[in-house]
């Protein structure tokens, strides 16, 4: 598969391009609130399984799953290759929903979506993505989450990206990205191909996060914590895009070590349309 490749990890001292000056994001009647989940179903470790059915669409959906989580809910299928696979890197991994994915109350009593990847003994990782339906093939919207990485191990990453359904092999917006053992930053790939931009956010994955990606025509904007931490003008997507929840082995160099697991924990998603 060579259709979701994250950006490449880069030092922040090489993220260039990105006004981090606002305070705030500019406000605008066009957005309409499509879809919010707040993860109240539980769903048993198992359930995301037999995926590959009408990949990649809103017809999408996991045979394993029923109710309104099969309604709303679908994930890489197992045996797809992660981007480190791809690549051909030491320590790659493999699409598992089966064994990575649940949803369940927390301690607190709140509902979460659990990540959990994982390598064994030997051989690959465990990777997972997930993909609220509701949240492909939109032009332009608002994609909020609420999540933490309630385990960081290293050789574990995070890409939670826009990627055009069209396969550009261009567009692509990603928030929040990078490994879980460094700090929480956002890309964002302009559509004629040129220099990514970027922006590190200072902020670690073990604490709860809520980020926001707006995307609107000529303009790009990420928030973190209600505060915009970056936006970019440049060469904006203006193609349908799908958001992604995806999550995989590291592309910085690191491998997951023998018997490792990561988790990360996400309490809420929101997703509005723009019109």
């Amino acid at each position: 598969m060579l259709r979701r490749l994250a950006a490449v990890a880069i030092a922040a001292a090489a993220l260039v391009g990105i006004n981090a000056t606002p305070t705030r994001a500019a406000t605008t009647p066009s957005f309409h609130l499509v879809y919010t989940d707040g993860f109240n179903t539980p769903t048993k470790l198992g359930a995301f399984r037999d995926c590959n059915h009408n990949a990649d669409t809103r017809a999408a959906y996991c045979a394993g799953l029923s109710g309104s989580v099969r309604a709303n809910w679908w994930a890489y299928p197992a045996g797809w290759p992660d981007t480190a696979t791809q690549r051909g890197y030491k320590v790659g991994g493999y699409y598992d929903p089966a064994s990575t994915l649940w949803i369940a109350p927390s301690s607190s009593g709140d509902g979460q979506l659990h990540i959990r990847m994982w390598r064994g003994a030997s051989g690959p990782v465990h990777s997972a993505t997930i993909v609220p339906k509701a949240a492909m093939g939109l032009r332009y919207g608002k994609y909020e989450e609420r999540f933490r990485v309630s385990h960081v191990a290293t050789g574990y990453k995070s890409a939670h990206l826009l990627w055009p359904v069209d396969d550009d092999g261009c567009s692509e917006i990603d928030f929040p990205e990078l490994e879980w053992d460094t700090q929480v930053a956002a890309f964002a790939h302009p559509s004629n191909c040129g220099q990514q931009v970027g922006v590190d956010t200072g902020k670690s994955w073990n604490q709860w996060h809520t980020s926001r990606i707006e995307w609107t025509p000529g303009r790009i904007v990420f928030l973190l914590d209600g505060k915009v931490v970056g936006s970019t003008t440049k060469s904006v997507p203006a193609t349908p895009m799908d958001w992604d929840i995806q999550n995989e082995s590291a592309l910085n160099g690191e491998s997951a070590a023998p018997n490792s697991w990561g988790q990360m924990d996400i309490t809420y998603v929101k997703v509005w349309s723009w019109s």
